[in-house]
């Protein structure tokens, strides 16, 4: 199963379903069923909770995506690009294809998610009112209740004060917006994500070693993501700067390390994964064309039994090859795309693959910038794939 599963169009804008979010939602299903629901509404069969259960688990899944929505149709109108919207774990991502023109363009991208939220959780509990009201079922009522609930709360975690979150986008847009400088902007709200997920993972060992709750490890696991995420942030602000005129091709790895569709699992480990350790390679078709990206983790994923007769084809990611980046691409453009993409973007020139950029590449190019020079591996473009087997 791929990592991400496409589900259409809304808007004209791909949407894109993480497998984790299914985990998700079966966990979310089987709390409302077994806990939630029957305590706020007792005496109903176990059939009428877990069906709807199932259609609030839904519900709550279509306004994270409205959520999303908003913050693209926002995007949109200021004429930033939408590559995807993808929900995955921890809620969801528009990936956008450019920066906001403009700090106002800026504030309103990032207040439409939370504003679409806070209507979201004002329509639920006008129809719970309503419901109470008019005599509907106390199951009915508790569905709805719970709905405006957790969209107030989406609301209000994401207008916490630092980067990625919704909160951090807004403090970013405002400092942008007063100082005039946007790298500085973002070094700000990078900061307060820091700080904010820090206090998120300090309150999250609390829960657990004083209260004993182990809802606590989801407040640490929370406040763990936004750490790193804050600091990718902070490393994107350094890009928006010194590198802005730093071009993928300067920052590159080339030659590129690559496979055939063709090659067996257990050739391209024995081949390649061994003498060339990466996180990700770059694949190609029998006419050298990009075919997508392997990872490390999805050739695990593959029985040591079923590694000889497995071919790269059944196991790469395709999404890899709508992505490519060209050499005259500029690093910050390219720094959004390449967290979108797990971190390794291949790089094409007239269609064919000649080098590959990697988070490390970017972080050199930022210690490089940090050092006061301006990173330059240019040279011959080329390719060493692995001969195919």
């Amino acid at each position: 199963m791929r990592q991400t599963i496409r589900f259409g169009r809304v808007a004209g804008i791909p949407i894109g379903v993480h497998w984790s979010v299914f985990v998700i939602l079966v966990l979310l299903t089987e709390g409302l069923a077994a806990g939630v629901l029957p305590d706020g509404a007792p005496g109903h069969g176990a059939v009428a909770y877990w069906v709807t259960a199932a259609f609030v688990a839904a519900a709550f899944l279509a306004a994270l995506l409205g959520h999303e929505l908003a913050h693209s149709l926002a995007a949109r109108h200021y004429r930033v690009g939408v590559r995807q919207i993808t929900l995955w774990l921890l809620g969801g991502v528009s990936e956008l294809d450019g920066d906001p023109p403009h700090p106002r363009a800026a504030l309103v991208i990032a207040g439409a998610g939370p504003a679409a939220s806070l209507v979201a959780a004002g329509v639920f509990a006008a129809g719970a009112t309503l419901a109470a009201a008019t005599g509907v079922p106390a199951l009915a009522r508790v569905a709805l209740a719970w709905l405006a609930l957790v969209n107030l709360v989406l609301a209000a975690f994401n207008l916490l004060p630092g980067a990625p979150l919704d909160g951090g986008r807004v403090l970013a847009a405002v400092v942008w917006w007063i100082r005039g400088d946007r790298a500085q902007a973002l070094r700000a709200a990078g900061t307060a994500g820091t700080v904010v997920g820090g206090v998120l993972v300090a309150a999250g060992f609390a829960v657990v070693l004083v209260a004993r709750n182990l809802a606590g490890l989801w407040w640490i696991l929370l406040g763990w993501f936004l750490i790193g995420a804050a600091r990718t942030e902070t490393a994107q602000a350094a890009l928006a700067g010194p590198l802005a005129r730093t071009t993928v091709g300067q920052a590159m790895g080339s030659p590129a390390v690559c496979g055939y569709t063709s090659q067996s699992v257990s050739a391209f480990v024995v081949g390649v994964v061994r003498h060339q350790p990466h996180r990700a390679y770059p694949v190609l078709d029998l006419d050298g064309r990009v075919a997508g990206t392997v990872t490390v983790s999805a050739l695990l994923r593959v029985p040591a039994a079923r590694r000889p007769g497995t071919l790269l084809s059944a196991v790469l990611n395709p999404s890899a090859s709508r992505r490519a980046l060209n050499p005259g691409t500029t690093l910050p453009d390219a720094a959004d795309q390449l967290t979108a993409a797990g971190g390794l973007i291949p790089v094409l020139a007239e269609g064919r693959l000649c080098g590959v950029l990697t988070a490390t590449d970017l972080r050199h190019a930022t210690e490089v910038a940090a050092l006061g020079g301006i990173v330059d591996r240019t040279r011959a473009d080329g390719i060493h794939p692995a001969a195919p087997t």
